[in-house]
């Protein structure tokens, strides 16, 4: 087994999941009378819990942001029960690490339910070693806990992780965590702090896949 670790956060990353929460949460908020700006996409991408609660306060104008995060969830769940789209090399990269010997887990703001779901209908729940959850931590992404809980479900320190991500509060998570954080961007623009922060930024996991290819054989 290869002493190297991978951690894939979930929605945006490895599945095309995230354009159908932004469209649930536009939803919910036009069904209020309310317009989301850009802005929020960028906030909420990559949260749960708490942090999430927190930016739907903000944005919908309410006291308590617990019930549109669960309405959000269970619509986006019920999208999901048939069909999951993939992002273009999530099999191809999966495939490469497992092959290599390299230990894989998701780190996912996602509840674990909606994790094993995910993983069910697209038949990938064989490729990873460990699953780690938002609900199983204190503190959601932008805070490290997601990705050091998968780190110890995998049974390696942090420096030896590579973590792939889409968002901006991904990858500050992967950097606190004193992990190698990848962006991979979905909806989310690189900016220049996300280039201080990462590794390396690829414009698809297929690119990824060859710079790792490249890497082994050299």
């Amino acid at each position: 087994m290869n002493s190297q670790g991978v951690i894939f956060d979930m929605d945006g990353t490895l599945f095309d999941t995230e354009s159908v929460f932004q469209e649930e949460w536009n939803r919910i908020a036009q069904e209020r009378g309310l317009s989301l700006p850009k802005s929020f996409a960028y906030d909420i991408c990559g949260t749960s819990g708490d942090p999430m609660n927190r930016i739907i306060e903000r944005y919908y104008h309410v006291s308590d942001g617990t019930e549109i995060q669960y309405f959000c969830k269970e619509r986006v769940s019920r999208r999901l029960l048939t069909k999951v789209p993939e992002k273009p090399g999530c099999r191809e990269i999966l495939s490469f690490f497992r092959e290599k010997g390299y230990t894989i887990s998701i780190g996912s703001s996602s509840p674990m339910r909606q994790i094993r779901a995910n993983l069910t209908v697209t038949g990938l729940s064989s490729c990873f070693h460990a699953l780690a959850s938002g609900e199983e931590v204190e503190h959601g992404k932008p805070a490290p806990d997601i990705f050091l809980l998968a780190a110890r479900k995998m049974g390696l320190s942090p420096s030896r992780c590579y973590v792939f991500e889409d968002s901006p509060n991904g990858i500050r998570a992967a950097f606190a965590a004193g992990m190698k954080p990848i962006m991979v961007p979905d909806l989310m623009p690189v900016t220049g702090e996300m280039r201080e922060k990462c590794f390396a930024i690829f414009e698809s996991l297929l690119a990824a896949k060859e710079f790792f290819e490249r890497n082994e054989n050299g």
